[in-house]
């Protein structure tokens, strides 16, 4: 059951900062705080039920702020700025206008919320936990925010803290609030497009390799092919699963080139390449690759885009098998899905080699 909140309340922030979009850019903005009730963070190794056990204790206290705000922020916003700045949780103490109404809310993109109400006052407790290397980037306005957050990943700051900086109006030279479901897209794909760089420096695979993991009703094969970067998602809802309850598989790729336009496939599509160019930037060599990834009834609630980058960032780390043959290697991968490969295998352009005249072209 949704926890009973009054209208004041302390805890350690994870730390987590959450900005709506609606009434851009007008937005709802503030912490988000665990329940007595609420327990461990979401992670790969928790259960459905666990992650949104944990995400229905956690409190998103909220007022509105202007999204320009960022460049001279008031307190409430300065404050905020400090708890995503943190790399470690940050004693916070709020008070609400009413007690949180109780609700559980979910979306494709973000993690699930729970109870939400608008902040009265805030003050952080104990001090935020500021990476040198952030506090230098921040305090630099000149950067681009691309440059600045490829700049911090390489220096090992996480995925989580990079979009709650973005989000916070904390990097790059047009400081703005961005909505969290934007900032972490957003950070998954400039991040992406840095690593891009840098692989398609690298001498191109040998032989075939096949990866995959599996988690929460996420399915994902990796078929990695001795050819110039290319990359290529292949979506497969299953029937009666979360979005498609007659079954739906949607594909989206790009080669060496800049990929133009958002994907079809949206948040995901980000994620999923993320986590294929941190394995091939660790492994020095570029590849084409293919990635199905196959949703089934059992992944029955969206818990967020995080899902999709952690599962795909499993298989990625699963030791690959290598094929001589790209026959043999498709045969196998086929064999390990659930969905009928006639019904997928023609929209895999790397499989039936209708990508090869644009790879030559590098």
């Amino acid at each position: 059951s949704l926890p009973k909140i009054g209208s004041r309340m302390e805890g350690f922030t994870p730390p987590e900062v959450f900005v709506g979009r609606s009434g851009y850019p007008l937005v709802r903005a503030g912490p988000v705080i665990p329940s007595a009730q609420a327990e461990d963070l979401p992670h790969l190794g928790m259960s459905m039920d666990e992650i949104i056990s944990a995400r229905m204790g956690m409190v998103r206290s909220e007022t509105k702020v202007r999204v320009l705000e960022a460049a001279e922020p008031g307190r409430l916003l300065e404050t905020c700025q400090q708890i995503a700045m943190s790399s470690t949780p940050v004693g916070t103490e709020v008070s609400f206008i009413k007690p949180p109404r109780r609700r559980l809310q979910f979306d494709g993109v973000l993690s699930p919320t729970g109870p939400s109400g608008e902040l009265a006052k805030m003050e952080i407790t104990t001090n935020p936990l500021i990476p040198r290397k952030v506090d230098q980037i921040v305090q630099d306005p000149g950067a681009p925010a691309d440059v600045a957050i490829a700049e911090l990943y390489s220096a090992g700051i996480g995925i989580d803290h990079l979009s709650r900086l973005l989000s916070l109006g904390l990097l790059g030279n047009k400081r703005r609030l961005v909505p969290t479901r934007w900032s972490i897209t957003a950070s998954d794909d400039m991040i992406g497009k840095s690593l891009k760089d840098d692989v398609l420096d690298f001498p191109k695979a040998k032989g075939y390799y096949l990866l995959s993991g599996e988690e929460l009703g996420n399915h994902f094969e990796v078929l990695l092919a001795p050819q110039p970067f290319s990359f290529e998602l292949i979506e497969i809802w299953r029937p009666h699963s979360l979005w498609a309850e007659d079954g739906f598989i949607g594909r989206d790729g790009e080669d060496a080139r800049p990929k133009k336009g958002y994907s079809p496939l949206a948040g995901g599509y980000y994620a999923a390449r993320l986590a294929v160019l941190e394995h091939l930037s660790r492994w020095g060599q570029q590849a084409g690759v293919l990635v199905v990834r196959e949703i089934s009834e059992d992944y029955w609630a969206p818990l967020g885009v995080w899902v999709v980058r952690e599962v795909a960032r499993k298989a990625m780390s699963s030791h690959p098998t290598r094929f001589d043959s790209l026959s043999s290697a498709r045969e196998v991968m086929a064999s390990r899905m659930r969905t009928p490969a006639v019904s997928w295998l023609k929209k895999a352009q790397l499989l039936t080699g209708s990508t090869q005249r644009r790879l030559n072209e590098f």
